[in-house]
């Protein structure tokens, strides 16, 4: 076990799966408190156990990112198993591809309304908890390439991620003050079960040939990346390490958006 999260109690929503279970673990590892935070309560269960069962610190809590009082009860169960809350991850995300044209009202709220809005409202939360604690604290966004260059058939996602990197900027301004850092990291094409449904999701609309095989063609690194590679990063942005370090995202694509 490593040290460097060591009495830090974090908190990951979509933390049951793919980047979310992977960040988890490995900050849990690092010493810290975990709090997996999903909609599905009986994966964050499986997840929290398999962290204590190696060793760790973790407990599941049902959190529906689109309610705000959802997020304010995942706050308050962790603040009172921990004690307190140091760093927030705002993770949990979808997308659901459809061809520009075809893209409906629903489709485009829906998708912002967990990728931006959940963010924004999860930012707030944990911030209340921050300033009523008096320790100031981290807010951590998972934002993504989309963010960065808009695709054709994720016209609502890459719009819901760019909203996720301006947030995190205002965020940042506005926090700074209570002693808050506000930052994201921005993957490209992660080997999660996300994109095991996007690529199906492709093939659905006839667009299977810009899936996760030839989007991952493009990166310098030569391959995709794994949950794991996204840790590093989101132990950096998680600990102390970053404490001189508000209002960006990181990218962690292998190269794929070079700006």
């Amino acid at each position: 076990m490593g040290s460097r999260m060591t009495g830090r109690t974090v908190i990951i929503t979509g933390g049951a799966s793919g980047i979310g279970l992977g960040i988890a673990t490995g900050l849990a590892a690092e010493g810290a408190h975990v709090a997996v935070a999903d909609l599905n309560l009986e994966s964050a269960q499986s997840a929290a156990d398999a962290i204590t069962q190696s060793g760790g610190s973790a407990i599941a809590v049902h959190v529906d990112v689109t309610s705000r009082s959802s997020v304010a009860a995942g706050i308050e169960s962790t603040v009172k198993a921990f004690g307190k809350l140091d760093c927030y991850f705002n993770n949990a995300g979808f997308n659901k591809p459809m061809k520009f044209l075809d893209v409906t009202e629903e489709n485009f709220n829906a998708i912002m309304s967990v990728n931006a809005l959940a963010v924004f409202v999860g930012t707030q939360e944990a911030a209340k908890q921050f300033i009523r604690q008096g320790t100031g604290g981290k807010v951590v966004n998972t934002a993504s390439i989309a963010g960065r260059s808009g695709f054709p058939s994720f016209a609502p996602y890459s719009a819901s991620k760019a909203a996720v990197i301006s947030i995190t900027q205002a965020a940042a301004r506005a926090l700074a003050e209570h002693n808050i850092t506000v930052n994201a990291f921005s993957p490209g094409v992660v080997q999660t079960p996300l994109w095991t449904t996007l690529d199906k999701d492709l093939e659905e609309i006839g667009e299977g040939d810009s899936g996760f095989d030839s989007m991952a063609a493009g990166i310098l690194r030569g391959r995709a990346a794994q949950p794991e590679d996204i840790v590093p990063t989101a132990l950096f942005l998680a600990s102390s390490d970053s404490d001189y370090v508000t209002g960006q995202t990181m990218a962690i694509d292998g190269g794929m958006i070079l700006v």
